[in-house]
């Protein structure tokens, strides 16, 4: 069996780990849901609340939580993958905003339910700030919230804070200012998906751990021990991991996310640094660093950078990039230089699904097969939102979520190889290169920008 305590540091804090038990039986179900991840989980939780009569059963290949949903950074946000332009070219303003709206009612709405089921993730709704730690970032963050309220939303959600006004909430050697938005929350990432999981199984989903699918149809499973599962409704709920199945292998990019987390730093450090109200961290980098303060009082610290591997290849071996945790040390550093004297106790990383337009979807066929995924990052939020409209689409309610722009998308594949590899990883040198000639320049560079608009973000 895997180490799992070891593939992150929120693994390692919620203790028992042991599989449930493996799926040793044919079985016929309501609704078959292939992933134990939150989006698996969230429309397991909201169908049985809706209909308590409905038989569901989720296999998970290793145990819940082990994906992303254990090892992301703890930003419930309401960040959406595809842009606010792109949704409004394919479907209008109107719909672009009532996407970034559900996105807001989303954080809440997980706040609200792991309230009301008691689980303890250490939620905690403090916003995000964006920094701007050099002059070369002060443009791009401003322009963002120029453009928040392009689209009728006010300082109220997106407001620029000056020098002196972001120094009020937390203290960096040199900073310029930085944007806030109040739609954000940290939380503990697996004590969720691990809190979640415990409280579907109470609901009376059956829970299948250590259960591989080695196919999955519409109303029809086979796992790789030979053993299926029909349904009348089935749901791919496998995010990056959707690309080692075998008809699915361009749908999305696994592309890596590498994190690192100090040791609980003493209160010293926090009187000198501030960051009292948990506010989610990022700045204005091309290349995405985010960072939150742990219910423990760690930094937890992620960024990307890390190659995509030829073939959409998923291995944990590329878990763990050195050149890559040198360079989120190297700008932890630079943001918290007391952080220097403590130690990073944890080392850890995995894969995000990118759609090819970088656009996050959620569907339910014709024919029974529902998805949802391609969330580039941001799932901890949008797989909730995933999970109500799964429940509705399901259960053949037509509500406000169900009309949203997103659902029914479909995003183009990704180029055959070696296209996919050469393209994906020019972009992620270029974005580097970007940020580092700033950092020499101290001047904005248009590089990571471009590159951006070229290949669809």
């Amino acid at each position: 069996m895997k180490d799992y305590p070891s593939y992150s540091l929120w693994l390692s804090q919620v203790g028992d780990l042991s599989p449930r038990p493996v799926l040793r039986r044919d079985l016929e179900v309501d609704v078959a849901i292939v992933g134990g991840g939150y989006t698996g989980l969230w429309t397991a939780y909201y169908l049985k609340k809706a209909d308590p009569g409905l038989r569901i059963a989720l296999l998970e290949r290793d145990v819940c939580g082990f994906g992303a949903s254990g090892r992301n950074g703890g930003w419930c946000s309401a960040l959406f993958a595809a842009s606010k332009k792109k949704i409004a070219r394919r479907h209008g303003r109107a719909a672009a905003v009532a996407m970034q709206k559900a996105m807001f009612d989303t954080v809440d709405e997980v706040g609200r339910v792991t309230a009301a089921e008691r689980i303890d993730c250490d939620f905690h709704k403090g916003g995000t700030l964006t920094l701007a730690p050099s002059p070369a970032h002060v443009g791009r963050v401003r322009e963002e919230i120029v453009e928040e309220h392009s689209w009728g939303f006010s300082d109220r959600d997106f407001s620029w804070l000056d020098e002196a006004e972001v120094r009020q909430r937390i203290h960096t050697p040199e900073l310029y200012g930085a944007a806030f938005t109040p739609h954000c929350a940290a939380l503990h990432p697996a004590k969720l998906a691990r809190g979640l999981a415990d409280v579907v199984e109470g609901l009376g989903v059956e829970i299948y751990e250590q259960t591989a699918a080695a196919t999955v149809e519409p109303h029809l499973v086979e796992t790789d021990a030979g053993r299926t599962v029909r349904a009348r409704f089935t749901v791919l709920a496998t995010e990056a991991f959707t690309v080692e199945l075998a008809h699915a292998a361009r749908r999305l990019v696994p592309l890596y996310s590498l994190m690192i987390a100090t040791e609980s730093l003493g209160e010293a450090f926090w009187d000198e640094v501030g960051w009292r109200d948990r506010e989610t961290i990022t700045d204005g980098h091309h290349l995405l660093i985010y960072a939150q303060r742990t219910a423990d009082d760690r930094i937890a610290f992620g960024g990307r950078g890390a190659p995509y591997h030829f073939g959409s290849r998923i291995s944990d071996d590329f878990d763990r990039d050195p050149h890559v945790f040198i360079e989120l040390k190297r700008v932890l550093h630079s943001l918290f230089p007391a952080v220097r004297h403590a130690a990073i106790t944890h080392h850890w990383g995995g894969p995000v699904g990118v759609p090819r337009d970088w656009y996050s979807s959620v569907s339910l066929d014709a024919d029974g097969m529902a998805w949802a995924g391609g969330y580039v990052g941001d799932g901890v939020s949008t797989s909730n939102l995933a999970g109500r409209t799964l429940r509705d689409l399901i259960l053949g309610h037509d509500t406000a979520i169900t009309r949203l722009p997103w659902v029914g998308h479909r995003s183009r594949r990704w180029e055959p190889e070696p296209l996919r590899w050469i393209g994906t990883n020019l972009a992620l040198r270029a974005m580097g290169s970007a940020d580092h000639k700033e950092r020499k320049t101290r001047r904005a560079t248009r590089r990571g920008d471009l590159l951006k608009k070229i290949v669809g973000i």
